[in-house]
């Protein structure tokens, strides 16, 4: 499970290896509203959400980092990234079998917290598969400014699955 989520992040290395500053910051409306790097931001505020989560008990996938340098600095992305490699090839069988709390916004219409039981490893699961879904927007995006990324960049595992055997 955890080389899985290093080869996960291995796509998001490759890809903030080819882009630059600018495109990572692109907003290109109407088709996105916001940029590449608010994408991966997004994404490594989950890994982190993870990482504070097992020291408290608590993961919180609604505290989030909205704008700062992980949005516009592909260099602050993979320094990120490096950190959450870290502690993920440091994570024990004992760590990622501990029942934390998960609390999470559920509605749209007024503010509502649910709060259940859940496990650091179905968390990781959880993170790696957020980060699959953001990346195919991230593909997405880059497509249009004309950028080559990875083939596999936002294809979950089920599917690559599916077109290995297809």
């Amino acid at each position: 499970m955890i080389e899985s989520q290093l080869i996960i992040l291995q796509q998001a290395k490759t890809y903030l290896a080819s882009v630059s500053e600018l495109q990572y910051t692109e907003v290109i409306p109407p088709s996105f509203f916001s940029s590449s790097g608010a994408h991966m931001r997004h994404i490594l505020d989950h890994y982190y959400a993870v990482i504070n989560g097992i020291e408290s008990g608590l993961i919180d996938y609604d505290k989030r980092s909205r704008g700062g340098v992980v949005e516009s600095s592909p260099e602050a992305a993979l320094a990120s990234i490096a950190e959450i490699e870290i502690f993920l090839q440091a994570l024990t069988e004992q760590q990622l079998q501990k029942v934390v709390k998960l609390s999470t916004e559920i509605s749209v219409k007024s503010k509502q917290v649910a709060i259940v039981d859940t496990t650091v490893a179905r968390e990781v699961i959880f993170a790696g598969s957020h980060a699959v879904h953001h990346f195919a927007t991230i593909k997405h995006i880059s497509q249009i400014q004309q950028l080559e990324v990875e083939g596999g960049l936002g294809i979950a595992p089920a599917t690559a699955t599916f077109l290995r055997t297809g």
